[in-house]
């Protein structure tokens, strides 16, 4: 999410490093060519989730020139687009939502006739430009005018309040999985790949950041107290993987392509936290072939980012509750860097297939973490996978438990479970062990190899394992259960859950002090990995509720001192077995848990929890939703208002 093709881009922008001829070497690409497979045609899939009918006309290059207005919360300017088509062509059909259009008009400045549709809720209006008829081979500029609003849904507009320096605004946008519509006027379908260059004039004093090479690293002057920042994508990207960031960031090295972004007050604690990095971007490209992208950076954000990460390309957006201390919780970043192969270069073609995205990341990511940690702590985070995909299966309808989705009329956000990313990986680690790693290894590197820079759905994928891995032996073919495990529900008999001994005797405390009401005192606590603790917390008698006595509650927390736990992921553990019993002593933990962070994987569990627990934990989840909510962002907000309801 590296080093060979190695090159000093975002360095300039650091405090930490100096150098005056940066400008220059950065206008030289530092990504490697493309291969043949990003210029082969590509079959179209319907998007249910787009407009766009790429079939006809489609979108190649989208050039951005936009202002941040941070007073009035909105961008506004020109997207540029390269648009080429079937020959007589006369129109294109763009994805827009909640977006002010001004004009439309070619490249010459002349307009071109546009009409917005009706709007849907969830994929806003279609935006169809019409143009005269396309010749044979040739590219249509359309130059749409525009501004967004200050509600648009993929952009957070940060007070300095709500900052680490407390000094400055900050913006950063998020567009998984259909919300770049609402930033940028394109076709936005992950299917529809589009290069991208960027021009971004920002207050002076703010730096802008994207998912593309840095081309004017010290910005340049752009009017009274204002500054221009200059972007370049080459390689062609899904839409949603456009990113932006402009804020009081500061950039630590790691090594000649890696480093880290981040508010100057916190850059020490996030560099000396993801300093395995670098190692990282190595062992991916030692396991499963070259890093295409230039640059991995990453940028730790302010505590609103909805995500434990997002995989922008070359800027991984990471949430700064991954900052533990003690590196416990780099496996993130190991997530997000695997996104570079698996749905950076090989994508989802439509949000039905998103598990060939975060199924192929969650086994590829296990796979880094195996070769740097060890099998032993690879093991325990399968296991801790596993517990949570046991959990998303008791709790989803059967339909939703197949790895192939039916998302028509749906929030493509309904996919984002742990179907398409534990029972994903569990799918590709029960082909791993049925064929050997000899042989799944280099199928997969093939994989990617063959299927860079282009869309991939669950058909061509078994098309694809059945031509270069199955090679028409039945045998195989039936012991591996695809169908099953793609087009049924629950998890197929050819599945084994992952055994993990360092697991043991944690169990053997767990059950200790929850079952045997034994003291808080004999938890070897201090001796355990941040893994060990989580699985710890995770214990559950078989009838499935964990219920604790107000002694037993206060031992647990005083004797371990879970009310200080810097550790996201343990605190969380710990919260919700507090909200579960009602444990009262636990609530300002809670409140200031839930109003200094985000991210949805923590908030909305914890406010579902609450709301279970009726008249003592709903006043007390309508209270801190009131507070909390205006710190978040949309992507969180739009999945607890419909659990606790929209305050107001």
């Amino acid at each position: 999410m590296i080093r060979t093709f190695g090159l000093v881009s975002a360095l300039a922008l650091a405090t930490v490093v100096a150098g005056c001829n940066r400008q220059a070497a950065e206008a030289q690409s530092d990504m490697p060519p493309l291969p043949a497979s990003a210029t082969a045609p590509v079959q179209y899939v319907q998007d249910v989730h787009s407009y766009a009918q790429p079939d006809i006309a489609r979108v190649r290059h989208v050039a951005l020139d936009l202002t941040a207005d941070f007073t009035a919360k909105t961008l506004s300017g020109t997207a540029t687009l390269d648009v080429t088509g079937r020959t007589g062509a006369t129109e294109v059909i763009l994805d827009v939502r909640n977006m002010d259009i001004r004009s439309v008009a070619d490249g010459a400045g002349q307009p071109l006739q546009f009409q917005l549709g009706a709007d849907d809720p969830i994929k806003g209006q279609p935006l169809t430009v019409r143009f005269p008829a396309l010749a044979e081979g040739a590219t249509q500029k359309v130059v749409v005018t525009y501004a967004t609003r200050p509600d648009a849904a993929a952009l957070q507009w940060l007070s300095p309040a709500q900052t680490a320096g407390g000094q400055k605004p900050f913006l950063f946008s998020q567009g998984q999985a259909i919300l770049t519509r609402t930033w940028v006027p394109t076709q936005d379908s992950p299917g529809i790949r589009q290069t991208y260059e960027a021009r971004i004039t920002a207050p002076e004093g703010l730096t802008a950041i994207m998912s593309a090479q840095h081309l004017n690293s010290e910005g340049e002057p752009a009017g009274e107290g204002k500054r221009a920042w200059r972007f370049r994508m080459t390689n062609p990207i899904p839409p949603y993987l456009i990113a932006l960031a402009i804020g009081d960031q500061s950039f630590a090295a790691f090594d000649g392509r890696s480093g880290v972004w981040t508010e100057p007050s916190r850059l020490e604690a996030a560099r000396a936290e993801l300093e395995p990095t670098a190692r990282m971007v190595d062992v991916a490209e030692q396991l499963y072939g070259p890093y295409r992208w230039g640059r991995y950076d990453v940028l730790v954000l302010p505590p609103s980012f909805p995500f434990g990460g997002m995989e922008n390309p070359r800027l991984t957006f990471a949430t700064p509750t991954i900052i533990a201390g003690d590196q416990s919780l780099v496996s993130l970043v190991a997530h997000e860097l695997a996104h570079s192969w698996s749905g950076n270069l090989v994508t989802n073609a439509t949000w039905a297939d998103f598990w060939l995205n975060e199924g192929f990341t969650v086994y590829f990511e296990n796979r880094i973490m195996e070769q740097l940690y060890g099998k032993d702590r690879a093991l325990m985070l399968q296991a801790l996978g596993w517990g949570d995909l046991q959990t998303t299966l008791a709790e989803l309808p059967a339909a939703d438990t197949r790895l192939k989705l039916d998302l028509n009329g749906r929030d493509p956000d309904e996919g984002l479970t742990d179907i398409a990313y534990e029972k994903g990986a569990a799918f590709l680690r029960t082909i791993e062990r049925i064929v050997g790693r000899e042989r799944f290894d280099p199928w997969l590197r093939g994989y990617f190899e063959r299927n860079a820079f282009r869309p991939m759905t669950t058909e061509m994928f078994l098309q694809d394992i059945r031509a270069n891995l199955i090679k028409g032996d039945a045998s195989l073919e039936q012991q591996l259960m695809m169908d099953a495990w793609i087009y049924q529900p629950g998890m197929p008999s050819n599945w084994q859950p992952p055994v993990s001994t360092a697991f043991q005797p944690v169990d053997a405390a767990a059950k200790a002090f929850f079952a045997d009401r034994g003291p808080a005192s004999a938890i070897p606590w201090s001796g355990w990995s941040t893994q060990e603790r989580q699985r710890f917390l995770a214990w559950r008698p078989a009838g499935g509720t964990l219920r604790l006595t107000p002694a037993q509650l206060a031992d647990l927390e005083t004797t371990l001192n879970l009310r200080n736990e810097g550790n996201s992921e343990v605190l969380f553990s710990w919260l919700q077995i507090a909200v579960a019993n009602r444990y009262q002593p636990a609530v300002p933990t809670l409140e200031k848990f839930l109003t200094s962070q985000g991210r949805r994987k923590f908030v909305a569990p914890l406010f579902t929890s609450l709301w279970a627990q009726g008249d003592w934990g709903r006043p007390i989840a309508t209270r801190i939703y009131a507070q909390a909510r205006p710190g978040y962002h949309t992507v969180t907000t739009s999945t607890v208002d419909g659990i606790v309801g929209r305050p107001g």
